[in-house]
């Protein structure tokens, strides 16, 4: 695994967490963040409508996060997102393909001119700092992504230090969250509970915690 990406999946998805109920744009949401699997060093973005949960109603943009030596920030995603949604474009055939039902698009980061950050999303950076300041201590289980299967079921991509590669952890947000949370880092390295899900290349097995 390279560590330098997983992290750097790991600081935009906390991030961007935010954008599952504040818009990119108008009428645009964050509704997945998925860890691309190494040795690609990406991230794909998955958007729609503020209540869009089926395949045909999203759109996942897989974008490299390397840029010559640099890796993109979350802020740098927002950006090339929001101008993906504002300005038409037109892609070639070679870069449209589908993921877990989803059309998926491969942007080239260096053909789009990035928005801006608005005011809003430079007072979101001074107070997450001022509030949630940066640690080096890494959490475990780690969030690598999440994306939404349903109107109540999460998928959530973990990983840990007890298991190599990522997990991908059904969840049901009606659910007994609290007690969940606590439970989580040990019901995901239960080997009985895992199974493997083939429509899903964003993870290594899956762990159904629906009803827990």
């Amino acid at each position: 695994m390279n560590e330098e990406i997983a992290e750097q999946q790991a600081d935009i998805t906390r991030l961007l967490l935010h954008h599952i109920q504040a818009p990119l744009t108008s009428a645009q949401y964050i509704r997945g963040i998925l860890p691309v699997p190494a040795p690609a060093e990406a991230i794909r973005m998955v958007t729609g409508a503020e209540a869009a949960y089926t395949p045909d109603q999203l759109t996942a943009y897989e974008i490299p996060l390397r840029t010559d030596a640099d890796l993109l920030t979350a802020d740098g995603i927002v950006g090339i997102l929001r101008t993906l949604h504002t300005r038409t474009r037109v892609y070639s055939s070679d870069s449209i393909s589908t993921v877990m039902g989803m059309t998926l698009v491969s942007v080239d980061p260096t053909s789009v001119d990035p928005a801006a950050s608005t005011p809003d999303d430079n007072a979101l950076t001074i107070l997450r700092c001022i509030a949630h300041p940066f640690t080096e201590e890494r959490p475990d289980p780690r969030l690598r992504g999440f994306l939404f299967l349903d109107q109540d079921r999460l998928r959530l991509y973990l990983d840990t230090e007890d298991i190599p590669g990522v997990i991908g952890a059904d969840v049901r947000p009606s659910g007994a969250v609290t007690a969940l949370l606590a439970a989580l880092p040990s019901l995901i390295t239960e080997e009985e509970r895992m199974t493997a899900d083939a429509t899903d290349p964003h993870c290594s097995c899956v762990v159904d915690l629906t009803h827990w």
